[in-house]
Order: C-alpha cells, then sequence, then structure tokens
C-alpha cells in the first residue's frame, strides 16, 4: 500500500568517524523516520560485531537493509541477504561506490539518496545475480558473496600491500602502494578454468565480473549484465611498465578491449590459480588463490532508484 510503514534496519560503518561521512547515518536514519519509517539503527565498534548484530536483526524480517558507507558495507549488506527475501538498500559514502554507479545512485548526497529510496520502498525491487567465491584456507574452505568482482592480479596485489602498510592513512596509502608495486611488476604464470576451455598463459590481470567496474569506474567489463546469469572474465596478458601505463587510463573509459593482450570472456563460473596471489571481492581480503568463481542468478533483491543507472542492469 502506498505510503506504508516500512520496518527498516540502517547498517553503519563502523570507520566512518571522521569528514562527510561521519554524519550520513545518523542524516541517513533522521530523514528515513520524518518520512514516517521505522528505524532500527545498527552500529558497532567493529565489522566483526556489526556483522553479528546484523544477522540477529534479520531474523526478524524486516521490510530492508540499507547499508550507509562505501564498498566495503556493500559488499557486507550482499553477503548478509543475499538468497534471502530481505532487500539491499545502499547509501554510498566511499571512494568508490561502483554498486551504487551502476544503478545511478547518488553519491555523497544523503539527502538524494534517500529521495531515491523513499520511491524505491513503494516499488518491487529489482533483481540481480550475485556472484560466489569458494576457496581454502588453513585447511578450511570458504566462501563469500559478491556483488562486483573477484580480483586475482595487480590490482589484488596493491590491495594486499596496501593492507600491510601502516602508514600512511587514508587514500595516498594505496598511491603508495600502486607505486612499489609497478616497479616490482612482473608476469603471474595463471592457469584458468571457464566454460569454454582452459586457459595457460603469463598475465597481469585476472578478474571475474558481475558489474561493469570495480575501483571507482574501472570499466573493466564495459558490457557486463548483473541481469544476465554469466560473469565476465577479464584477462590482460603480461605487460611491461610502460604498456600497462599505457593501458591503465584506458580502463577507465572502457576503451581498453581494442588492444589484443585483453580479453572478455562470459562464463557461469571459473577457477583462478596462479603462485602466491590473493584473491579480493568487491576491494575485501579473501584468501590465497586458486580460488572458484561462480554465478548466482536473480539472488539480490535490490532496491534502486526509479531514474536507473547504466547498462548493468538491463
Amino acid at each position: 500500500m502506498p505510503g506504508s510503514t516500512k520496518r527498516l534496519l540502517a547498517a553503519i560503518n563502523p570507520s566512518a568517524s571522521f569528514g562527510r561521512a561521519r554524519d550520513a547515518g545518523p542524516r541517513a536514519v533522521e530523514l528515513l523516520r520524518a518520512a514516517g519509517h521505522e528505524v532500527r539503527p545498527l552500529v558497532a565498534a567493529s565489522w566483526e560485531l556489526l556483522v553479528e548484530r546484523a544477522r540477529e536483526e534479520l531474523a526478524t524480517a524486516p521490510d530492508a537493509l540499507v547499508v550507509i558507507g562505501g564498498d566495503g558495507m556493500a559488499h557486507l549488506g550482499v553477503n548478509l541477504v543475499a538468497g534471502t527475501a530481505t532487500p539491499l538498500a545502499l547509501i554510498p559514502t566511499g571512494t568508490g561506490n561502483d554498486l551504487a554507479k551502476a544503478h545511478g545512485i547518488p553519491e555523497h548526497s544523503v539527502d538524494a539518496t534517500v529521495a531515491g529510496l523513499l520511491d524505491a520502498l513503494e516499488r518491487e525491487p529489482v533483481v540481480l545475480d550475485t556472484g560466489l567465491a569458494e576457496w581454502h584456507e588453513d585447511g578450511e574452505p570458504r566462501s563469500r558473496r559478491f556483488a562486483g568482482a573477484v580480483s586475482c592480479g595487480f590490482d589484488a596485489i596493491v590491495n594486499e600491500r596496501a593492507n600491510a602498510m601502516r602508514r600512511p592513512k587514508g587514500a595516498s596509502r594505496y598511491t603508495i602502494a600502486i607505486l612499489r608495486e609497478l616497479v616490482a611488476l612482473r608476469p603471474i604464470a595463471y592457469r584458468v578454468e571457464h566454460d569454454g576451455g582452459v586457459l595457460e598463459f603469463d598475465g597481469a590481470l585476472v578478474s571475474v565480473a558481475n558489474n561493469r567496474s570495480i575501483g571507482g569506474g574501472m570499466l573493466i567489463a564495459p558490457d557486463a549484465s548483473m541481469t544476465d546469469g554469466l560473469l565476465d572474465l577479464f584477462v590482460v596478458e603480461a605487460l611491461s611498465r610502460t604498456a600497462f601505463l599505457r593501458l591503465y587510463p584506458k580502463v577507465f573509459r572502457g576503451t581498453h578491449l581494442s588492444d589484443p593482450r585483453v580479453r572478455v570472456i562470459h562464463t557461469a563460473r571459473a577457477r583462478v590459480t596462479a603462485p602466491g596471489v590473493v584473491a579480493y571481492a568487491d576491494g575485501e581480503r579473501l584468501g590465497p588463490l586458486p580460488v572458484e568463481v561462480s554465478v548466482v542468478p536473480a539472488s539480490l533483491r535490490f532496491l534502486a532508484p526509479r531514474s536507473g543507472g547504466d547498462s548493468a542492469v538491463e
């Protein structure tokens, strides 16, 4: 019924303690309540506690889970509600916001985002595919859902280095990590199994994508769809540092596919093996390769604004 009161959970990034993101959670809760909805904020001192609290509250079958933060929070939300009847809503306040970009959700404007969410709450959610990553670590099987992509190459190596650095804080740490890894750039010996066969090659990058972009707008798979029941296997063969630097800006424009060293293969599953590489999903650490990646069709109910977004949703 239009105008009906919804019962919402609002999970707020426990790391958002500074800058414009600091006030995003309280502001979103204020606006949703002012619109007549019942909102239960979820705030915790750590990610682990936030996940624990969210799982407890989701057992009460709320009308939606609203996550407030960047790609890490979107990843958390996907893992909490994918495969369930609870829709996910996103108020993006991070630096990447690739899931938000795919669906035309305003970034860094809580008022505008909530306005779109209020409209979406009165309509049926869109239904999206998610990915499932499975690997072993310390002898134990592990798995994680993802919305965007699993990275198994240079970008994952940069993430791993940045996470190991204690200083500096903030985005500059990743810039330094990129520069250090460029100096050490070397071919990676990959074996990639997919629906159409097996690839064995020396490469620079392998990602298995559900969404078009990663890293705040890097269009690794410009034609990817989150509703087609397939993943886009993105493969870049080994490059010199000079060639890498020439190719890199093309990825943001989606014009890199004309390079003969770049391939995109549509597949429902992939197994990626390479020595010494740790996989990341949506920018979050998974574990060492090999990793098995598969698509889970129509597994996420998502509250997107009426204006739509880009071709990630067809």
